[in-house]
């Protein structure tokens, strides 16, 4: 599969229709694999901003009051049509976000299983029934929507961020403002041509282009209810007190720096397969990725000889090229950023270089791109900047730890916590694994610990900065709300009926005590 040669011009997807903004100013879309521009996008105003919210709060009234079987539907529909056009999905992550097409096809693929887990939103959205609170007196608990929410998407999982807010928002009854990222939009574009496509009532979602600017005009509109939003740690921490301050709830999911512990039992095999999965996936671009390992010392000189000849056999190259096993990262900026993180591991940490994966080797026609190959540092330490830094790239850290303790001791002292993983095949370590970790997910011998989309997805400690995790009843949870019913159903011409049930007469009645409550 080539890549595509006609021009992307991404557009605002508002009220159901493409949007221009005449005069907008543009920045570049690239092609991280060959570094060409493909494309551009438009930087869109605050007011184009609010014109989504507008359409949003215009269309939630009578959203939310389409039958919750109708709603569903749109979204067995939007799955459907996922799957027809999956490989034009995969392939438009591959051209501008530059994830190798196999896991393009892999997000995509997920995407899909989470819109089946939100498809069962009739089930998960029920809410309880308290009955005999007192005489003919009954309780219930309603879950509701609140309004319209917005959500900001990072460069790296175009397509999973969109599934993990979307579906559950709109599956719930609210409407929903998008804004992908600048760097990699086109699969947005894809996604709102299938909205067209399933005739999703206008204004249920929106979709707007650019950078900050046009995030700036949710916190303060209070037809915003609440902002979601994936991308690093400062920034979830400035969307936190913006959202706060105008009392706006929040499922900000922040930066990470994830382990996998090796322990003296495990099985190579499995332990070097998803090493390479989990610290060369994505380019190493993932909130999951694995970026340090901490190996006891029993295996610690073999792992580093296994794990240095495994990642030599590691080709990089065209997101596109089936042959390869890691593509670009997403920008020439982040290329520089990652170099100049190895430099100081070198520098100024003083660890061991023994795998550069500075200026791989990539065919000539592709020498434009942005390539770092696997890089793995040894004799490091959790002092360094390489084990401190969320890298974002290949680039691994092996530390040696005294034991399993050890270990656990260097993940409590992380401010961030997302995940982290443990190879073994003693159950001791793997329960004091599981109790001890402290991260939002833990994996047993799988090297990336992401929850399936029925379990709720997020980190604790400062990877987690909102006030809820994502999918699952976690997504349901965020994108409702609560209401309390309190219901006498006595018939009026039934007379009053004492606490006990007992017939009494009607009128007023004098008591020491009287209950704040319905009796």
């Amino acid at each position: 599969m080539t890549a595509t040669s006609a021009f992307i011009r991404i557009r605002n997807y508002i009220d159901g229709q493409w949007v221009d903004e005449p005069g907008v100013r543009t920045i570049a879309l690239f092609n991280p694999s060959d570094g060409k521009q493909i494309g551009q996008v438009p930087l869109s105003t605050a007011e184009v901003s609010t014109a989504a919210i507008a359409s949003c709060h215009r269309a939630y009234d009578e959203w939310r009051r389409t039958p919750i079987g109708r709603r569903v539907k749109f979204l067995f529909d939007m799955r459907r049509a996922m799957e027809e056009r999956r490989e034009d999905l995969a392939h438009a992550i591959a051209i501008d976000q530059a994830k190798h097409i196999s896991e393009a096809r892999g997000e995509v693929q997920r995407v899909i299983e989470i819109i089946e887990t939100a498809c069962g939103i009739p089930t998960l959205i029920q809410g309880e029934t308290l009955e005999n609170i007192g005489a003919n007196i009954v309780g219930r608990v309603l879950r509701q929507p609140l309004g319209v929410f917005c959500g900001v998407a990072p460069f790296n999982f175009p397509a999973l961020v969109f599934g993990w807010f979307i579906p559950f928002a709109i599956g719930v009854g609210n409407t929903f403002v998008f804004k992908p990222s600048p760097q990699s939009p086109y699969f947005m574009q894809k996604m709102c041509e299938i909205f067209s496509q399933i005739g999703l009532p206008p204004g249920v979602i929106n979709v707007v282009n650019g950078d900050h600017v046009p995030t700036a005009a949710w916190y303060d509109d209070p037809r915003v209810r609440g902002i979601c939003m994936v991308g690093s740690t400062p920034t979830a921490r400035k969307i936190a007190e913006a959202a706060g301050r105008a009392g706006k709830r929040t499922m900000l999911l922040g930066g990470a720096k994830n382990y996998l512990v090796a322990m003296e039992d495990l099985q190579w095999d499995l332990f070097i397969e998803n090493y390479l999965n989990s610290c060369y996936g994505s380019a190493g671009q993932r909130c999951l990725a694995g970026s340090i390992v901490a190996a006891v010392p029993e295996i610690h000189d073999e792992l580093v000889e296994r794990i240095i000849a495994a990642s030599r056999k590691m080709k990089v190259g065209s997101a596109l090229d089936p042959n390869i096993h890691i593509g670009p990262v997403i920008s020439a900026e982040a290329k520089a950023r990652i170099e100049r993180c190895i430099d100081v591991g070198v520098r100024q940490d003083k660890a061991k270089l023994v795998l550069d994966g500075r200026n791989p080797e990539v065919p000539p026609e592709i020498k434009g791109g942005y390539y770092v190959g696997p890089t793995i540092f040894t004799e490091a330490g959790p002092e360094m900047s390489i084990v401190q830094s969320e890298i974002f790239g290949p680039v691994v850290a092996v530390i040696k730890v005294e034991n399993l303790d050890h270990a656990l001791r260097l993940i409590r002292a992380q401010e961030v916590g997302n995940g982290a993983c443990i190879f073994t095949q003693n159950l001791y370590y793997t329960e004091k694994f599981i109790a001890e970790a402290d991260v939002g997910m833990v994996g047993v011998n799988v090297g990336v610990p992401a929850p399936h989309p029925y379990l709720p997805f997020g980190g604790i400690k400062q990877s987690l900065v909102g006030t809820d995790k994502a999918q699952g009843k976690g997504g349901i949870d965020f994108f409702t709300q609560h209401k309390v019913a309190t219901v006498r159903f006595a018939s009026p011409a039934a007379g009053r009926l004492a606490a006990d049930g007992s017939k009494d007469v009607a009128g007023p009645k004098t008591s020491a005590v009287k209950s704040c409550t319905a009796g």
